[in-house]
């Protein structure tokens, strides 16, 4: 009897395997992004190291402007702490690759939206509002755009005006460099005849030193600045654009203005030309 019992027993085992095998696998839920930063206990934001009042490296070398700042609030309401942020140095150029390889969560680094931009990565709602301008030197006989047909224009590899000159005037001469900080240099140095970029940064270090004019004409249309994602990057996305209102009814950005802006324009300008407050793009 006892050697009859063993063969069932075995056979009511197995089938009983046999049964919890074929039951299927209860899914995993993947974590979410947000998740992710929370569990690393750190925010990574790629910025400008050498466009004040943006971003930049002060003289006792701490990342500090108005984008700069944008990043340390985001950490502190995220994860609790304004310093549980690590910020990565970029190019204009380097931005979108930055993103796209997840060497960093979110590009706070003055990008302007472009369609071409759109098709890379994922932009929130707005923060800023620029238009593309070019610097020349007090004594420069240029006077207009069009004079600069002949002539040599300075621009920053993958700004906006690098790419809408490339676009729209494929036969200027251009004279690129990875850095703005190079650009301005080659300018002063006599390089090139003018200098592209955006208006801010150009309004910014005209006034810091004295010597240079901005042109009037603009190099197409007044376009919004926004943080951006990796394409895909929906729920983070989603957090940066609530975020952006939150500090919207807080008037953040104003007071950013205010601490790293103002000082670099005219008397005259209103803030309400520069920044976009709430993500609310009036274009």
């Amino acid at each position: 009897m006892k050697k009859l019992l063993l063969p069932l027993l075995a056979v009511a085992v197995l089938a009983g395997c046999d049964k919890k095998a074929e039951e299927p696998a209860k899914p995993v839920a993947a974590a979410s992004y947000l998740d992710k930063i929370k569990a690393r206990d750190k925010l990574i934001v790629g910025v400008f190291t050498d466009k004040p009042p943006f971003g930049f490296v002060n003289e006792a070398g701490r990342y500090v402007g108005f984008d700069t700042d944008i990043g340390r609030q985001f950490a502190k309401d995220l994860l609790g702490d304004e310093n549980k942020v690590e910020f990565v140095a970029v190019e204009p150029a380097s931005r979108i690759p930055f993103l796209q390889s997840d060497k960093v969560d979110l590009i706070l680094a003055n990008m302007t939206v472009t369609p071409e931009r759109k098709e890379a990565v994922d932009f929130t709602n707005p923060n800023l509002k620029v238009a593309v301008q070019a610097l020349v030197p007090n004594d420069s006989v240029v006077k207009s755009l069009d004079d600069l047909a002949t002539r040599t224009t300075i621009v920053t590899t993958g700004t906006t005006a690098d790419i809408w000159l490339t676009k729209n005037h494929p036969d200027w001469k251009l004279l690129k460099f990875e850095k703005n900080s190079e650009s301005l240099q080659a300018l002063s140095a006599g390089r090139g005849d003018a200098y592209a970029q955006d208006n801010l940064v150009l309004f910014s270090w005209a006034k810091q030193n004295p010597g240079y004019r901005v042109l009037e004409e603009k190099l197409g249309d007044e376009a919004p600045i926004a943080p951006a994602v990796k394409k895909g990057n929906i729920e983070l996305r989603d957090w940066v654009n609530a975020e952006l209102a939150k500090l919207g009814e807080e008037k953040f950005l104003l007071k950013l203005y205010d601490q790293y802006v103002r000082k670099e324009l005219s008397d005259d300008t209103k803030p309400e030309s520069v920044i976009v407050e709430g993500g609310k793009w009036q274009g």
